[in-house]
């Protein structure tokens, strides 16, 4: 199955390279530095996100043991938002990832900030992580609003990037992100047996030798980077990291050692699909991908669910 789903990623990512505002001719693709400097790497770094973030939500609802826990859910994606308002405000749209690096200081700042709360001595309270995760991403969130209502000629900008968008995506956020994407998802792998154990509960886990705390920090620690580096790349793209991971275990199973795997290569083929559609169905208009991952995404999930509903 990972075979052919590497197939089929492979022949998407060479259609989605060929679809867009502009048409090529036969035999001119190659040659076009359109597709050198803009379709080949927002392909790329679509497939990148879709697969960080897919791994990601596999890894959290094991580790909080919650279906419904999505990468987002420790706060990266407001303080992502807020670091990037400001930089829009200050107008630093024109620097070499001014947007991105202020939302990738704050999205990092805001998750240390939660483990610090969460944190009791050398154990992390996991039921503590999670609320003061959502109780500081509705906080950032009356923040950010705050800010637009002050400067509604910036409003745009940033609601736009809160919704997620390829569309400025470069050859530079490709070489920031693979490498982390790269060893997060294999670290995430390396841990897929524990990952399974932690379903049953810490102490169960603890009796089966699993090195509870540990795992759970190195994981957060890893894919909380995963997760702020691909949001301060492309902005906050929703639903995926929740969706993919779930309906891959209702499909494939519980087991960790394959939901892994399958998540990352179908989150990868789900978000270069919704950007493909985003940056043609309307072309030469785009429409923001966070928007098409969840009117795509929350049909099937619900369908997915309704299919499967005996077995919850």
């Amino acid at each position: 199955m990972v075979a052919g789903l590497t197939v089929l990623l492979v022949l998407v990512m060479a259609g989605s390279c060929l679809l867009g505002a502009v048409d090529f001719e036969r035999g001119e693709i190659l040659q076009s530095p359109i597709f050198w400097r803009l379709r080949l790497p927002r392909v790329v770094m679509s497939v990148l996100v879709g697969a960080v973030l897919s791994v990601c939500g596999a890894a959290y609802q094991s580790i909080f043991r919650n279906p419904l826990t999505d990468p987002y859910v420790l706060g990266v994606s407001s303080g992502a938002s807020l670091g990037a308002a400001v930089a829009i405000l200050l107008g630093l749209e024109a620097v070499l990832w001014g947007v991105g690096g202020m939302a990738l200081a704050a999205a990092l700042l805001t998750v240390l900030f939660i483990y610090r709360i969460a944190s009791i001595g050398n154990r992390m309270h996991t039921t503590t992580l999670l609320l003061t995760g959502v109780c500081l991403t509705l906080l950032i969130s009356a923040v950010i609003s705050f800010l637009m209502v002050l400067n509604q000629e910036k409003m745009d900008a940033i609601i736009f990037w809160t919704m997620g968008s390829f569309g400025s995506s470069s050859w530079t956020d490709v070489a920031v992100l693979a490498p982390v994407a790269v060893v997060g998802i294999a670290v995430v792998l390396w841990y897929g047996r524990d990952l399974n154990l932690l379903l049953a509960g810490s102490e169960a886990a603890q009796s089966m030798g699993v090195e509870v705390e540990k795992v759970k920090r190195v994981l957060l620690l890893f894919t909380t980077l995963m997760v702020a580096f691909a949001v301060s790349s492309c902005g906050v793209i929703g639903f995926v990291g929740l969706i993919v991971p779930h309906a891959v275990r209702l499909v494939a199973g519980p087991d960790n050692r394959k939901v892994v795997p399958y998540s990352m290569l179908c989150g990868a083929l789900f978000v270069l699909v919704c950007d493909t559609l985003a940056r043609y169905v309307l072309r030469p208009s785009e429409l923001p991908v966070g928007s098409l991952t969840s009117m795509v995404g929350a049909p099937l999930f619900i369908y997915l669910l309704y299919k499967n509903k005996k077995s919850y």
